[in-house]
Formats: structure tokens, C-alpha cells, sequence
């Protein structure tokens, strides 16, 4: 019989967090998730569809339940991926911050939370909701294309907070340049989008007949 020891703070398991409208997913996300999850030695990521993203009240976004279907259908063949309805379930707009606290209190706060998004994201970071306290919670992967720099992010965000390079590490992945708006995009053209999310997910949009006749919306 073995004997379950305390983890120390030092020990605890690092657990990616993907947050996104995942409008649809596609291999970008899939690509940077599995860099990350590699690179920072996370035990796992948990993919988490936004149910009403905040940054977008005022957009159009896909039903959440088809977001939701597509994401599982993108992840469910990786075994350190898994994916999380606790922003889809939730009534309110989806903050990072309340998504933090959930896995936080779920893990009994004995761990370490990567949260996992675009670096131009990061560069808005000021106007999330609670982010002082967010970058208390978390370490971020700010995953870019390559070439890009945080140089940016020390003249708009370190005078407010200076230690934000100690909280915020860049990753170049190329497949970033791969975008949702330009998968809705193809489909509504009638392009293929063959490669550029999982076949599943491909399988999917037609079946449900996605993207077909909607306005142009921004990722």
C-alpha cells in the first residue's frame, strides 16, 4: 500500500487553461496547446469555450453548444486534453478571472495555472476584469507567430505593472497564423478548410451548415 505524501508549492501540477470563443477551433489552437503543454511541462490543458464572451456582447457569436461540439470533437483523440462547460454553463459573461478561481477551487488551490492565449490578447490585459489579481493567480503563454515581440507590452503595461515579465512568457508557434475569421470566411465562399481544423470538426460545420450565410465578425 503507498503512501500519498503532500505536494509542496514547488511540487504542485502546472494545468494548462485554453480559453476562447473557438468560433471554430482549429489547428492553430490545437498546435499551440501541445507546444505549450510540452514546453512548460503542463500535465495537462483544459480547453475552455467562452459561453458568452465579454469581449464580444456586441458580435454575433455561434450557439455555444455548437462551440462547445466542435471543441470536444478537436480534442477528445489527445489524452492530455481535455476541455471544461463551466464558462458555457454559466449564465454571466465569461471573465478569465472567474475561470481561474473555478480551477483554482478545484484543484484545492494546490496548483500552478498556465492560462494559454494570443499575445495581442495580452496587450489588452489592463482592461480585464480583476488583472492585477489575475496575474497573481497565473502564469501566461502569450502565443504569437513568429517574429513577434513584447515590446510592445513593456511601454503599454509595465509602467502599471512592472514585474508582467515574470508573469508573461512569449511562444512563437507559425501555425498562428491560421485564424477563425479566415476559416469562416473560406466556408462562406465555399473554399475548402481541408488541414485547417481536425476533420471532425470539418465534418461537423457542413453537417450543421455553419458560417454559410453569416456577416463577417471578427475572432
Amino acid at each position: 500500500m503507498s503512501l500519498l505524501l503532500p505536494r509542496l508549492e514547488s511540487q504542485w501540477p502546472r494545468i494548462g487553461i485554453m480559453g476562447g470563443t473557438f468560433d471554430p477551433i482549429h489547428i492553430g489552437h490545437l498546435v499551440t496547446a501541445e507546444e505549450a503543454r510540452e514546453h512548460f511541462n503542463l500535465e495537462s490543458v483544459i480547453f475552455v469555450p467562452a459561453g458568452l464572451p465579454s469581449h464580444k456582447i456586441e458580435k454575433k457569436v455561434t450557439d455555444p453548444e455548437h462551440r462547445y461540439l466542435m471543441t470536444f470533437l478537436a480534442v477528445t483523440n489527445n489524452p492530455y486534453f481535455s476541455i471544461s462547460r463551466v464558462e458555457i454553463d454559466s449564465l454571466e459573461p465569461s471573465y478569465t478571472v472567474n475561470t481561474v478561481r473555478f480551477f483554482q477551487k478545484i484543484y484545492d488551490y494546490k496548483v500552478s495555472i498556465y492560462f494559454i492565449t494570443g499575445a495581442d490578447a495580452i496587450l489588452d490585459i489592463l482592461t480585464w476584469k480583476d488583472y492585477e489579481e489575475l496575474l497573481e493567480k497565473c502564469i501566461f503563454i502569450a502565443a504569437s507567430r513568429s517574429g513577434y515581440s513584447l515590446e510592445k507590452l513593456k511601454d503599454k503595461v509595465e509602467p502599471f505593472y512592472p514585474s508582467i515579465f515574470q508573469k508573461v512568457h512569449l511562444m512563437e508557434i507559425p501555425a498562428m497564423a491560421i485564424s477563425s475569421t479566415f476559416i469562416r470566411r473560406r466556408v462562406r465562399e465555399g473554399k475548402t478548410i481541408k488541414y485547417l481544423t481536425p476533420e471532425a470538426v470539418e465534418q461537423y460545420i457542413y453537417k450543421s451548415e455553419l458560417y454559410q450565410e453569416e456577416a463577417e465578425k471578427s475572432q
